[in-house]
């Protein structure tokens, strides 16, 4: 019997790559048969000649497509709420967040993972992304790494998982055994688990504590999930960090106060977030970031509390980074 695995291609489509057993029947019927049932799978016969459109025209139902993301985001808020307070809990802690997942959802966690530390000067270790076949797959599908629960749990067990991690699975089907494996393996460790994805009743929010299934529908191209799944998979993802720093007093208000200014731009971002917080003069602004090593929050501390720069840093360091708390501190001795 000759085999080969389906995999997700470098637009995330999930492909069958072809086998058949010694009587040249099909050996992925059940596969096929499980795919026929996803929402996200579903062929759309009014679309059957979308290639003989106008570009222009294929532009508008592309957009029209998209408008219907953001509202299949806001039938879950309060289940993605719930999941944010648990995860931004764990993080306080001192845990982790981890995405997990396959092809576009794997690239997807790994680019969220990879903007929390110029966003919030989080550490690299503090959000992770993780996908199936590693980092070479964010350029190149790996054949058969998405079919892996036991990879998933050997990428885990590599982070050395804690009870205060959050493990996020992410598959639009909601059937990828590489999330599934990862949030099945986390919750054995005891962590937090979320599991993402598009179809309802889906075998990942299943397995996770907080199955969030954000349904959007038949895409454009059929089983393309890289359209309108990938683009509410990347909303939520945007909720789950964002709102986590700013539960954890990464933001003051809606200003990057941990921004890390790690380039010109973000240098001048820096002090135009230092003027917006505190209306103080362009003098005592970079007063403030030499005596705070060009730390934005520690900053605003010295300017609005009117302390020195070790003092600063000392209160923040109390009030676990919390910007508000620290000054709260300051106000009342």
């Amino acid at each position: 019997m000759t085999s080969t695995t389906d995999a997700s291609d470098a637009t995330g489509t999930t492909r069958t790559t072809g086998t058949t057993d010694a009587s040249g029947a099909d050996s992925y019927g059940e596969l096929r048969a499980q795919l026929a049932t996803l929402t996200t799978e579903a062929f759309r016969p009014e679309l059957a000649e979308i290639d003989r459109l106008p570009t222009a025209e294929i532009a508008r139902i592309m957009n029209g497509e998209d408008t219907t993301v953001p509202a299949a985001v806001a039938e879950r808020l309060p289940q993605i709420a719930a999941a944010i307070d648990a995860a931004a809990e764990r993080m306080a802690r001192g845990g982790r967040l981890i995405y997990a997942g396959a092809g576009t959802a794997g690239r997807l966690g790994v680019l969220d993972a990879s903007e929390c530390p110029p966003t919030f000067n989080t550490d690299p270790a503090e959000v992770v992304g993780l996908i199936a076949g590693g980092p070479s797959a964010m350029v190149k599908a790996v054949e058969g790494a998405e079919d892996s629960k036991e990879l998933a749990a050997s990428d885990l067990d590599a982070l050395k998982l804690t009870a205060d991690d959050t493990v996020v699975g992410i598959s639009a089907s909601g059937r990828t055994p590489y999330a599934i494996g990862a949030v099945e393996h986390a919750r054995d460790q005891g962590a937090l688990t979320i599991g993402l994805s598009c179809n309802a009743d889906s075998a990942l929010a299943a397995a996770a504590e907080h199955g969030l299934e954000i349904v959007t529908g038949p895409e454009l191209l059929t089983g393309s999930t890289r359209l309108k799944a990938g683009t509410a998979q990347k909303l939520v993802l945007n909720m789950i960090s964002t709102i986590t720093m700013i539960r954890l007093g990464k933001t003051y208000g809606n200003l990057m106060v941990d921004v890390r200014a790690s380039n010109e731009k973000l240098r001048a971002r820096s002090r135009h977030i230092v003027s917006l917080a505190t209306g103080a003069s362009d003098t005592e602004i970079e007063a403030a970031l030499a005596a705070t090593d060009g730390e934005v929050k520690n900053a605003i501390l010295v300017v609005l509390g009117q302390v020195d720069g070790p003092t600063a840093a000392r209160l923040l360091t109390e009030s676990d980074g919390h910007l508000r708390a620290a000054l709260a501190g300051v106000r009342t001795t």
